[in-house]
């Protein structure tokens, strides 16, 4: 089955309905309030990369590459490089366990480090444990919850350093 996956619109029929299913999912895990969820609006701001993988071109996952810029953890603009975080990550149930997962969670990756991104970082909730195990099994780390995670006992946050290219 040949597996595509590209920076694509998140406003298309296909898109917002794995939105739509990404939310029922998480709804039905946590409270509202712990729901960290980027809408299609916010998803078409300046800076954020929607990725969609298609399986026989039937649109089947998706993630969003949110960069942040320079902006230090703590709202500063301290840090010395740039990180971005990973958003919206999420397979249709029809395609969960091929592997799709781990190639969006690749292409996501490779198109940080090409915008020279040094540090991907990601939220996630405690009881997705499927989503946790691909992350630590791909090097992310454990991280103290930053920003409006910071407190929310709902949310785990991971880190992963990347090698950005020397130009």
């Amino acid at each position: 089955m040949p597996i595509e996956i590209r920076p694509e619109p998140a406003r298309q029929p296909e898109v917002e309905e794995l939105l739509r299913l990404s939310d029922e999912f998480a709804f039905a895990l946590y409270p509202a309030e712990s729901c960290y969820l980027l809408d299609v609006s916010e998803l078409e701001r300046p800076g954020v990369t929607v990725f969609v993988a298609r399986v026989d071109g039937r649109a089947l996952g998706i993630a969003a590459l949110v960069v942040d810029g320079a902006e230090g953890a703590d709202g500063s603009g301290s840090d010395a490089f740039a990180r971005a975080e990973l958003k919206r990550m999420f397979v249709h149930e029809d395609a969960r366990g091929q592997g799709l997962a781990r190639r969006l969670l690749g292409a996501i990756e490779s198109a940080a480090e090409e915008a020279g991104i040094a540090e991907l970082r990601l939220e996630t909730g405690p009881l997705q444990h499927a989503a946790i195990a691909l992350y630590e099994r791909s090097g992310y780390v454990r991280i103290p919850n930053f920003g409006a995670y910071a407190d929310d006992p709902w949310s785990v946050c991971y880190a992963k350093s990347l090698t950005v290219p020397t130009r």
